[in-house]
């Protein structure tokens, strides 16, 4: 018998054998004996079934008299293995693998919860071309004779839904006992292992599914035996072998494209993001004021245990539907501490940052797992797809249109399902990724949905044969999916759509598509061919430069199309492309250059339900994720010619058309300083807990700077006005505001002209009526463009003259004032 005292992986001394079995042990002196026995009387009694065979043995370093119970048995065929020290099974189970001869090896615990006779169950796996057969206690047919207790089976189920998810896909048991491997694959891969703990199976075993080597999970009877070396804390510690063997499988060259994607990131936004509470994005309107005071919205109803549905600190006395408009609290909610602890700005900011890299990532994931294995190609895919012109024009105000990481894993997922493997599973995870994506923007899942039908559509007339195997599973899959997520978010839809401050229908106008001549032109942020006064003329405004990819890149991607016509998937893509930009015209397409007017495509959807408050323009943003896909596919083409002068051309081509989309980082002003009547509290005097406070003029789409004070003032104040989706009149139509009154309109016109009209009994009575509906406390006119006209038309509503007070004039309305 032979002993080895090392911690270092040695090699099997001697002939090869049939069968090898490999006992881990630890202080298993009571309960190894009888396990031997029960071993090696089987293995005598069948050697006509099993030939030669051996017994390793590996001790980890146990303080009791494991060793010795071995070295008494003096049989040449029971071996002992040690470690000086207990290191854990990890580190026993790679000593005695690499101790063994056998040409199969069998892994089994010291307590045999598993009958040595269950082993012609994993022979019979193994002989019908397995790699490996591991024994089962959760696949069909397995017997649990003695079960471990309730919270030990709970947690070994939960701890087995995440080995699933992150290591070995399909395997629902890796840590029973009981496994049966071919010999030179398996000390292949426990000599290529790391852990040193339990979570070396999952190790080996992933080993094995990235080798493509077979797996059979194999039902068994098994009964739990006293004395399990297996703590509560080991649970924990399988979670960080687990995070660690996750951890090692990332390639450096995903981490290094991770790291660029946060440096574009930080540079497009480096602007604000050094300083978020003192800089302001100008490009995006009053939206960046919209948006942190929805960050901080959800904060305050956190904290404050309130419905984060709803709140009445804007366009009191009704208030706002949150859910009807773009809160995001699939976000503001986790970044409620945040918020909390630093203030809705530095959220914001984080957010949107961290949030466009974390796209352009997905899209670089699911172009390395679908389109293109080269992930140089891949790279430059995703930074289009994330960093196009309209990602840029988004990026200064809509969170909602930048943090989109989301749609690429409802992408994979939904290619998984035609695939129709596990079909229940991904239906499921499908219809809580769609559950999610609610709560981060419905627009956007929208317009994906839209962008994945014009796919599916083409690639059922480009492969008919795949198209036939596909549409059941996909089917059947959407189905669970929409059962999943229905029930999720039915509770949260239902206040959307029926809920108080609901509305129909957001306008846009008549036609708010693109103009062709903005698919070909380049948007105000580029680098080095901006043209803003251009851009504006084709665009809404500059946070819906929807399209401008430039006429280069429009070229090349049809040269691409053109010299990858063969492949099924380019065709698809330029439908997917075109589709979408003809789509994002608008329901009535206008020539460049003349009167000629014809209607579009999206005619027909601009009356439905849902697709009537899309800005159609938007759709044009399907583009650029295709059209990334298109370069990488034209970039890996590129990487394996041999023909220096077509990678010459190739790439000159690219990185022309390219060179134009690079952006400028957003522009950033200093943000002008709040009023210290806000920030001091001096408020507190002029406003009851019923009461508002009416800043002059009411905040709106137009101006809200005031959401912004009402922040600063911590939330502390409810005012009539805001910038918000609201209903106006009978039919409940959606505007930018609240539904607004004779007062505010005269305020908000006198603001702008700077001209106050003829104030009467009746204008007086007017604003009686309407301050007396807001619940006024006091009226407040801040330093800006005709503030002067604005005193003088609220002395005359009022009646009596304002007191300057921390920077602001108040009018105080309570009696005796």
């Amino acid at each position: 018998m032979s002993a080895l005292d090392t911690e270092a992986v040695g090699l099997p001394v001697g002939p090869p054998v049939n069968l090898s079995v490999v006992i881990p042990a630890f202080n298993e002196e009571l309960r190894l004996g009888p396990t031997l026995d029960a071993v090696t009387g089987y293995l005598r009694d069948n050697e006509d079934r099993w030939g030669t065979w051996e017994v390793v043995v590996a001790d980890d370093g146990s303080t009791d008299g494991t060793g010795a119970l071995v070295t008494a048995r003096r049989d040449p065929r029971i071996q002992l293995v040690t470690s000086p020290r207990n290191r854990g099974k990890g580190n026993a189970l790679r000593l005695g693998v690499a101790a063994t001869r056998g040409r199969r090896v069998l892994v089994t615990d010291a307590d045999l919860a598993a009958p040595i006779e269950e082993l012609e169950q994993l022979d019979k796996a193994l002989r019908e071309g397995g790699s490996a057969a591991i024994g089962s206690r959760s696949v069909p047919g397995a017997t649990i004779e003695g079960r471990q207790h309730r919270i030990r089976e709970l947690l070994g189920r939960a701890g087995n839904l995440l080995i699933r998810r992150i290591a070995v896909p399909g395997i629902r048991d890796t840590q029973c006992g009981f496994k049966l491997f071919d010999g030179d694959r398996v000390r292949e891969a426990f000599a290529a292992s790391r852990l040193n703990g339990w979570g070396i199976d999952v190790e080996v075993l992933r080993h094995f599914h990235r080798a493509d080597w077979r797996i059979a999970e194999v039902p068994v009877r098994w009964s739990h035996q006293p004395g399990s070396k297996v703590r509560t804390l080991d649970y924990a510690r399988v979670l960080t072998e687990l995070a660690r063997l996750r951890a090692r499988t990332v390639r450096p060259a995903d981490l290094f494209v991770t790291l660029v994607f946060l440096l574009m990131s930080a540079a497009l936004y480096s602007g604000r993001l050094f300083d978020p509470n003192h800089r302001y994005l100008p490009d995006s309107l009053q939206d960046q004021n919209q948006w942190e005071w929805f960050f901080a919205v959800t904060a305050h109803n956190l904290a404050h245990l309130d419905n984060p549905f709803f709140s009445d600190l804007q366009g009191f006395p009704d208030g706002l539907n949150l859910m009807a408009n773009t809160v995001m609290l699939g976000l503001t909610v986790p970044f409620a501490p945040l918020t909390l602890l630093a203030g809705p700005a530095v959220s914001l900011s984080v957010c949107m940052a961290l949030g466009l890299a974390a796209t352009a990532a997905a899209w670089y994931r699911l172009i390395v797992k679908r389109v293109v294995r080269h992930r140089p190609a891949a790279l430059v895919g995703a930074s289009l797809a994330a960093f196009a012109p309209p990602m840029i024009s988004h990026a200064n105000a809509h969170p909602n249109f930048v943090i989109l990481f989301m749609i690429p894993l409802i992408v994979e997922r939904a290619l998984r399902l035609c695939e129709g493997t596990r079909v229940v599973r991904d239906g499921v995870v499908l219809g809580l990724m769609a559950t999610y994506q609610i709560f981060l923007g419905e627009e956007p899942l929208l317009l994906a949905a839209l962008g994945m039908l014009l796919f599916a559509g083409a690639y059922a007339v480009a492969r008919p044969d795949v198209a036939r195997t596909a549409w059941r599973p996909l089917l059947k899959g959407l189905a669970i999916a929409g059962a999943t997520c229905l029930p999720l978010v039915a509770y949260a839809l239902t206040w959307q759509f029926a809920g108080p401050q609901s509305y129909k229908s957001i306008l846009h106008g008549d036609n708010a598509g693109n103009s062709p001549l903005s698919l070909l032109s380049f948007a105000e942020r580029s680098l080095v061919a901006g043209d803003e006064l251009r851009a504006n003329s084709l665009s809404l405004n500059p946070t819906e430069q929807n399209a401008f990819y430039g006429w280069p890149l429009v070229l090349v991607a049809f040269a691409i199309v053109v010299r990858l016509w063969e492949r099924a998937l380019v065709r698809v893509l330029a439908f997917t492309a075109v589709g979408a930009a003809l789509l994002s015209l608008g329901p009535e397409i206008r020539v460049p250059m003349t009167d000629d007017v014809y209607p579009g495509p999206w005619a027909l959807l601009a009356k439905m339900p849902l697709f009537e408050s899309v800005i159609e323009g938007r759709v044009a943003m399907i583009c650029a994720p295709v059209l990334g896909m298109l370069l990488a596919l034209a970039l890996e083409r590129l990487a394996a010619t041999r023909k220096i002068g077509t990678q010459y051309i190739g790439l000159l081509g690219i990185s022309l058309a390219l060179i134009p989309l690079i952006p400028a980082p957003l522009k950033a002003v200093e943000r002008p300083q709040t009023p210290a009547f806000f920030t001091d509290g001096a408020w507190k005097a002029y406003v009851g807990r019923d009461e508002s406070l009416v800043i002059v003029p009411l905040p709106d789409s137009g101006y809200a700077e005031q959401l912004h004070w009402q922040v600063e003032a911590g939330l502390g104040f409810r005012m009539p006005g805001g910038y918000f989706n609201g209903p106006y009149g009978p039919d409940r139509i959606g505007i930018y505001t609240a539904s607004p009154r004779y007062t505010s309109n005269m305020l908000r016109d006198v603001r702008y002209s700077g001209k106050i009209p003829t104030i009467g009994k009746n204008w007086r009575a007017q604003a009686r009526r309407d301050l007396a509906f807001w619940k006024a406390g006091a009226l407040v006119v801040a330093p800006q463009p005709n503030d002067g006209a604005l005193r003088t038309a609220v002395t005359e509503l009022v009646g009596h003259g304002g007191k300057w007070v921390d920077g602001v004039w108040v009018w105080d309305l309570h009696k005796g004032s």
